[in-house]
């Protein structure tokens, strides 16, 4: 699912994965994040192999012409998770907006697990 924009010089066309990968460092730099949750099978045998990639746990859809972000994150042992959600919100929603000029409708976190860090 690609997301476009008319400009008077023309068409900007997005790709999902380029969405995907801005949320996906967006969410990466937010304090209690830890990693990304797989979403398929195929994204959990890339975590175990090693080979990271920047989309894994990121879902892009659209929503009344706007987007709609599903976010699979894992969270640091004692952060709180409802403040590092709400960050993560915040974040993904603003580096995707000034990234790329599209509306953002909504951003979901579904935190997939706590890991124990020493």
């Amino acid at each position: 699912m690609a997301q476009e924009i008319e400009t008077p010089e023309g068409k900007i066309i997005f790709s999902s994965d380029v969405i995907a990968t801005i949320a996906g460092l967006a969410a990466m730099e937010c304090y209690g994040v830890v990693g990304m949750a797989a979403r398929s099978l195929q994204d959990g045998l890339a975590g175990i192999l090693g080979r990271e990639n920047l989309t894994r746990g990121v879902q892009v859809s659209s929503q009344d012409g706007q987007l709609v972000i599903t976010l699979g994150i894992i969270v640091g042992y004692g952060a709180r998770i409802s403040e590092v959600a709400a960050n993560v919100v915040d974040r993904v929603r603003y580096s995707v907006e000034q990234a790329t000029g599209l509306k953002v409708k909504r951003v979901n976190i579904n935190v997939a697990g706590v890991k124990v860090t020493r």
